[in-house]
């Protein structure tokens, strides 16, 4: 008995001492919790649900690159274009700042959740076509993906800007921010938003595929070494671009809910986001050295970094200073991860 106790207590210990940001974070939200009113009210709860929901399928695009050993800095800007041509297809016919003004006339007998239907898909497309793009480079020219990806945010960027002219886009179907909005439950009282069940199915879905397929055997093969997983006859380079192809599509549903969610976009949605995904990856315990990561530590590490923000928040900490504590969480958590893989070796 005293063996096991010993036990639990140092698999407890390396908890800790492996993961002081997901303990230091989630004991400041505790105590911020009990002297704040609201804070842990079922609201405070959707709204919390609602943000993270997002930021979770963002980065379970981006955890995929960071267990090859990659990355993806277009993560982003990716998904502001994907707001942006979701937006843009779905304003209402009788919006006066309607961009595509020509766009009505191509669907008058078309049912709206239709119409919404065809534009996910085109908006998953054109992501599936970025990714395709970063894996291609990063494969067959040999460019390093920090290189690559910082290129081609910068591309993508530019073309989010020349077919919105530069100018916010609003005046959404009713129907499309409603599929987002939703919530199960009361307004005041208990509620759960329908962005939730989303991500929570996409996890299992990703949980699915990174242990159970193909896909996912090669993914952690890569990490772990690639050139062993070469010897082993996996195809890196088709492996990377199913890896960057597949991060390109869940930036792209992201996109599309958050467009929905927020009621509006412009080309500058999403700045900052790829950062975000990564910091979430990295407390979640997925290594930046490449090779280690699971869905469920992604999950835990998006929700800690969205509880940092509540909880600044509700100190009534400006919102300026709020970049400058997300950025040393940043730095630190891939300070930790490489520490930790010095260690090892």
């Amino acid at each position: 008995m005293e063996t096991k106790k010993l036990s639990f207590g140092r698999k407890v210990w390396n908890f800790v001492k492996g993961n002081p940001i997901v303990i230091l974070l989630v004991l400041g939200a505790i105590v911020v919790g009990c002297f704040t009113d609201n804070f842990f009210s079922w609201v405070n709860f959707s709204n919390l649900a609602s943000n993270t929901a997002v930021r979770f399928l963002i980065a379970l695009g981006v955890s995929g690159c960071l267990i090859t050993k990659g990355t993806d800095l277009s993560a982003g800007r990716q998904l502001g274009f994907a707001a942006c041509l979701a937006g843009l297809l779905l304003q209402r016919p009788n919006y006066t700042g309607r961009m595509f003004d020509w766009l009505p006339s191509m669907y008058p007998n078309v049912p709206v959740w239709v119409w919404m239907l065809l534009t996910l898909v085109i908006v998953v497309a054109v992501g599936a076509l970025f990714g395709l793009l970063n894996g291609a480079i990063i494969s067959y020219l040999n460019v390093p993906p920090f290189i690559t990806t910082l290129g081609t945010q910068t591309i993508i960027y530019g073309i989010s800007l020349i077919i919105t002219d530069a100018q916010p886009i609003g005046g959404f179907q009713k129907a499309y921010t409603e599929l987002v909005t939703g919530r199960i439950g009361s307004s005041t009282g208990f509620q759960l938003p329908y962005l939730l069940f989303i991500a929570l199915i996409f996890g299992l879905l990703f949980w699915f595929i990174y242990n159970k397929t193909r896909h996912g055997k090669y993914m952690y093969a890569i990490g772990g070494n690639e050139v062993a997983a070469e010897v082993s006859g996996v195809n890196t380079r088709r492996a990377k671009i199913s890896i960057y192809m597949t991060a390109g599509i869940m930036y792209a549903i992201a996109g599309y809910l958050l467009a929905a969610k927020s009621g509006g976009t412009s080309a500058s949605m999403g700045s900052g986001y790829e950062l975000e995904a990564i910091a979430g990856c990295t407390i979640g315990g997925v290594s930046t050295t490449g090779g280690i990561g699971t869905i469920g530590g992604v999950l835990v590490g998006v929700l800690v970094f969205e509880f940092l923000k509540i909880v600044l928040q509700f100190l009534g900490v400006n919102p300026y200073y709020n970049y400058m504590v997300q950025g040393i969480v940043i730095v630190t958590a891939v300070a930790l991860d490489i520490r930790k893989y010095i260690a090892k070796k």
